[in-house]
């Protein structure tokens, strides 16, 4: 990956490496991506196991093995989602961006609205030409009513100013518009149910027809099969353009799920060097076609 991003690649053993040695050899790496090969840099490195004493195996069978099946390797299906209709739905797709805000806050269509501090519409440029789209919101989140928001809302913030965008400015090409999918915290942060992703998906359609941006980011498993019509698992999600309803949707990992797995920092930041290569880049087929 790091040819692939033209940059050096060196094997040395990760006991004599520093952060800034690290830092040295990637040069392109933002900070929040090189600190998590610090951490690795600074691991202990394991001592081999004293080598046992082994009873002498015995004679291999000189039959020939016999061959193992091979499965072909092949993209799992679509999820073929039934088309957002019906009298809310109309009701929705009506609706300007304040009236379909004040709309998400009044919203009490499933068991969520009950359980909930309040709403959590969404955040940034109106018009923004970049919209982040998350799963759902976690407390602090529900707590403050705007998404990404304590440890892994600040790692996000570092992820856009490393691709010179923000939360939040007067200028659409570096002001994204930030939304979830779901609008209100599951308990327990557990994944939503369907009934739940039936009544909250029509206004995130209407907030990217509001919106229209010209590149879609989808981030986390969840908000990734949503926006990519996809049961497919992330990793085999990365680095492909898909279609949301004729805009070009990239996916990657959740800023969460990067703060467990820091080591995947990496992969974030060569996803989000896709994402501007794909908006900088013409009009071109999608890999897939989502519902």
């Amino acid at each position: 990956m790091l040819r692939a991003l033209g940059l050096p690649v060196a094997y040395v053993r990760r006991s004599l490496l520093s952060p800034q040695a690290l830092a040295g050899l990637l040069p392109e790496l933002p900070g929040w991506a090189v600190e998590a090969g610090a951490q690795a840099a600074r691991a202990p490195v394991p001592t081999a196991p004293q080598a046992r004493i082994q009873a002498p195996s015995p004679a291999p069978d000189s039959r020939p093995p016999k061959a193992m099946p091979t499965m072909p390797i092949e993209p799992q299906p679509r999820v073929v989602r039934p088309p957002l209709t019906g009298p809310r739905a109309d009701q929705i797709a009506a609706l300007d961006m304040d009236g379909l805000r004040a709309f998400t806050h009044d919203c009490r269509a499933c068991k969520l609205g009950g359980l909930r501090h309040q709403a959590v519409f969404g955040v940034g440029h109106a018009q923004a030409q970049v919209m982040v789209v998350g799963e759902a919101p976690g407390a602090e989140e529900d707590r403050l009513g705007e998404p990404f928001v304590g440890a892994a809302g600040k790692l996000l913030d570092n992820m856009l100013r490393s691709v010179g965008l923000a939360r939040s400015g007067d200028d659409p090409a570096r002001t994204v518009f930030i939304a979830n999918v779901i609008k209100c915290r599951p308990p327990g942060n557990r994944n939503p149910e369907v009934d739940e992703i039936a009544q909250c998906e029509p206004i995130l359609k209407r907030q990217i027809e509001l919106v229209r941006p010209r590149l879609l980011l989808a981030l986390g498993r969840f908000a990734a099969q949503t926006m990519t019509g996809s049961q497919e698992p992330i990793g085999r999600l990365r680095q492909r353009v898909f279609d949301y309803q004729g805009i070009p949707v990239v996916v990657s990992y959740h800023p969460a799920y990067l703060l467990r797995s820091p080591l995947e920092k990496s992969k974030a930041w060569a996803d989000l060097c896709f994402a501007q290569d794909t908006l900088a880049s013409p009009r071109q087929a999608p890999a897939t076609t989502a519902s």
